[in-house]
């Protein structure tokens, strides 16, 4: 009788070769799903960066208004903060104030602090380039802004740079 018991026993387990079908199986969807996972972040990332690119297009079409022209370049910064009499670069992520006026309240800089956004004064003023290299170098998005802003001096063809220019 105790036998019978101790057979039943045994055989309502699983066998070690299907925990380890199961464990396999989990490893594998786990894995796909950060993939995704990840790609999400990159593309959450782009869409990011152009969107900070029209808030500063935004900006830069204020100060043209008040100033007359787009402002001067350094080392790929707007030169339009302070508050004497001759501007100086702007910091990424910091204020943007000229004088009593303030453009942005925080110049946003981009999402992965070890890259920039770029900026020049393009035709003595009267137009400028800003551009952010993204991640997704598959995005429609960049060759529309190349072809829309191609006049840009920042403009490399084999970059996935995501243009904004003067329109």
């Amino acid at each position: 009788m105790d036998k019978k018991i101790i057979n039943k026993k045994f055989k309502t387990g699983f066998t070690l070769i299907e925990l380890l079908v199961v464990i396999s199986v989990i490893g594998l969807l786990t894995a796909l799903i950060m993939v995704n996972f990840n790609a999400a972040r990159e593309r959450a990332r782009d869409v990011s960066r152009k969107s900070d690119l029209d808030q500063i297009k935004k900006a830069l079409r204020l100060y043209y208004n008040d100033q007359n022209e787009y402002p001067a370049d350094a080392s790929n910064q707007i030169v339009a903060c302070g508050s004497g009499e001759t501007p100086v670069a702007c910091s990424w992520d910091a204020n943007w104030t000229r004088g009593s006026m303030v453009y942005m309240r925080i110049l946003p800089q981009d999402p992965i602090t070890d890259q920039s956004y770029y900026y020049t004064q393009e035709s003595d003023g009267q137009d400028f380039c800003l551009y952010s290299i993204l991640e997704n170098q598959s995005d429609a998005d960049i060759a529309n802004s190349n072809a829309r802003c191609s006049g840009c001096t920042l403009y490399d063809a084999d970059d996935n740079s995501y243009e904004v220019c003067a329109d």
